[in-house]
């Protein structure tokens, strides 16, 4: 049972880092098609909090409820804050609420370690088997192609072959996405990657990502 004097302190934190212009809103896929000066505001904003956050203080959001989480986890992503790994991965396992699985995914796919390709390879192997729960399977799936990329190994491999995991549950799972190939998804992650490094430069050798993408 929280206390009292715990559920100030986040509602303080909620104020400071996750309500803020609707933050907890934005943060996804949403955010690669903001305008190009709310953009560049939000990137400045998210960075300069993920600089400022204190290790206690992500501690305390990701105590809290969806929003709370999912802000925590791109402070995390942004700030690289890696003694955060086996806390992400444990809530991704665990799948308590909805709505965060994209920023955990995110955070270890930018880590981007063997230690966080097991961690997503962890959910994978535990919720491709269970075709009647639309999780988070497909981004996970980015997340962990995105790494296994970057680390030079095949990762997906097991996964992917014929008659693997992800075929099974792609065949009976009613919420799967039309298509089996989860480049959809790999290239996703790979954005919000990009944006999650482009929050951490220094504000003067920022480039906005919104304008590469929408010349």
């Amino acid at each position: 049972m929280r206390h009292a004097h715990e559920d100030t302190e986040l509602r303080a934190l909620v104020r400071r880092y996750v309500t803020p212009e609707r933050r907890y809103q934005k943060l996804g896929g949403g955010v690669l098609t903001m305008p190009g000066p709310a953009y560049d505001r939000f990137v400045r904003a998210l960075g300069e909090d993920a600089g400022r956050v204190t290790p206690d203080e992500i501690a305390t959001l990701l105590e809290g409820g969806w929003r709370e989480r999912r802000t925590a986890a791109w402070l995390i992503a942004v700030s690289r804050r890696t003694e955060f790994r086996e806390r992400l991965g444990e809530l991704l396992l665990d799948s308590e609420v909805c709505c965060v699985g994209l920023a955990y995914s995110v955070a270890l796919a930018h880590f981007g370690t063997p230690r966080d390709a097991e961690l997503l390879a962890t959910y994978l192997d535990r919720y491709l088997r269970r075709p009647d729960l639309g999780y988070d399977q497909v981004v996970v799936m980015g997340a962990l192609m995105f790494t296994g990329l970057n680390l030079g190994d095949d990762h997906c491999a097991r996964f992917l072959a014929p008659g693997g995991l992800w075929h099974q549950w792609h065949a009976e799972a009613p919420h799967a996405p039309r298509t089996t190939d989860p480049a959809t998804y790999l290239s996703l992650i790979r954005r919000l990657c990009a944006f999650a490094d482009e929050c951490a430069e220094p504000s003067e050798t920022r480039t906005s990502l919104n304008q590469e993408s929408n010349p």
